[in-house]
């Protein structure tokens, strides 16, 4: 038995499959641990405000990823890809970073300019009053500051697979934001504390996720004008698509938020705040899988076979979470409390919704990881047609019918990423299948 042991623990294939374990294992538990913090704190969310108040907390929490979103313009990516080819070199990957961190402040000025009068407005309109608004905006500053530098600081950290560091920054920066929640929430229960007790930890993880990238890229070096060449071509590319995914990315909460009501907003944010734990699936390929896709050689078979085993998971995992919630709707609306447990339809087609979109996400994000982008041009002209054939069919007053249009919207996107990706493998040469 001693000796097939030996055997086994010798055998390639066996250490790599051992190694994958290893690293999901690890990675999986600590986003268990990470979004199970996230859930908890956002249902603590849910039961300690109002429904108004909780609507302002939707709006202003999907204004945050919009100004974020618009801010990067794809610029995380750019880094991905040029670190990708220097990841090895700690002067040349920390001036990969240091030009994409020296980018995105630039573009946070702009995306400032743009989404912070669109929030007042909406604010407005549901029920905040000016200092309210005013506070809520100030509120979101922290996690704003934060996530300028974040994403962008964990690109090293990835490329060089220090999961285990990268998992204890963001573990104890959600305990401390689930502490700050909680007794915040507790003594005075509005949107501006929830907002900031989301910000104010991220911005202790990130001066410690500096500590962490600085043993792998000199977080020192000057930025590098040829790297900022490539990293503003794809800009160029993917910042309309951008602009256009921020909208689209979160069309439910602007659909409902001009078509319907108040209530109606804190529905949608409510059943999202389910869907959240599909945030520990993304992070396992954003982490583990995302950064070693974009260090593949550029060959078909390897690139064709990987892409198709993460869509297989992808496919069987999503079936498996929107069957269990079809089944037993009542205990998942249970989570959320009183004021939303009639939800039983919604709760099914806001999971079916955001698996598809975590789906197409992650689809996206392999492609962008290689360079792969597909023309803005034909993206968001199709997307565009689609969703005004959508908009002129339904009512989009109504929780359900704005659900079943994100379904169809998202699905379409999955197609339009599929044919791309095909047209891209089609160009490359077949080669076999390296042992990475």
């Amino acid at each position: 038995m001693r000796a097939f042991i030996n055997k086994l623990s010798t055998d390639p294939k066996y250490a790599r499959a051992y190694q994958w374990g290893k690293l999901i294992s690890v990675t999986g538990s600590a986003q268990m641990l990470v979004q199970g913090l996230g859930l908890i704190s956002g249902i603590i969310i849910i039961r300690l405000v109002s429904t108004p108040e909780y609507a302002l907390y939707t709006l202003a929490n999907t204004m945050l990823g919009t100004i974020t979103a618009l801010a990067d313009g794809g610029i995380t990516n750019g880094v991905l890809s040029s670190g990708a080819k220097v990841w090895r070199d700690k002067d040349e990957l920390g001036s990969v970073v240091a030009t994409g961190i020296a980018l995105r402040q630039k573009f946070a000025v702009g995306s400032l300019a743009i989404s912070l009068p669109i929030l007042f407005y909406l604010l407005i309109k549901h029920q905040a009053g000016w200092l309210t608004a005013l506070t809520i905006a100030v509120a979101l500053i922290p996690a704003f500051y934060a996530q300028l530098t974040d994403s962008l600081l964990e690109v090293p950290v990835k490329l060089n697979q220090d999961i285990v560091a990268l998992q204890k920054n963001q573990i104890w920066a959600n305990i401390l934001r689930f502490v700050m929640i909680a007794g915040g929430l507790f003594f005075l229960p509005f949107t501006a504390i929830a907002v900031l007790a989301n910000g104010i930890p991220r911005i202790w993880a990130n001066i410690k996720l500096r500590i962490i990238t600085g043993k792998f890229a000199n977080l020192n070096a000057a930025p590098n004008p040829a790297v900022k060449k490539d990293i503003l071509f794809m800009v160029k590319r993917t910042l309309p698509g951008t602009i256009y995914y921020c909208i689209s990315g979160q069309i439910t909460i602007w659909l409902i938020s001009v078509y319907g009501s108040t209530s109606s907003i804190a529905q949608i944010g409510a059943l999202g705040r389910l869907t959240t734990l599909l945030t520990i699936l993304t992070t396992l390929f954003a982490t583990l899988i995302i950064p070693r896709f974009a260090r593949l050689p550029e060959e078909r078979k390897p690139l064709l076979t990987r892409f198709l085993q993460v869509f297989f998971i992808l496919a069987v995992l999503s079936a498996v979470i929107s069957g269990m919630v079809y089944l037993f709707p009542h205990q998942v609306l249970f989570i959320l409390g009183k004021g939303y447990s009639n939800l039983n339809k919604e709760v099914v087609l806001s999971t079916l919704s955001g698996c598809i979109s975590m789906v197409v996400g992650i689809i996206y994000s392999l492609l962008v990881s290689r360079g792969w982008i597909i023309s803005p041009l034909i993206s968001i002209t199709l997307s565009i047609l689609v969703q005004v054939l959508l908009i002129t069919f339904f009512d989009l007053s109504n929780t359900t019918n704005v659900l079943i249009y994100s379904i169809i919207n998202a699905t379409f996107g999955l197609c339009m990423y599929f044919v791309y990706f095909a047209y891209r493998i089609i160009k490359l040469k077949p080669n076999a299948l390296p042992q990475i």
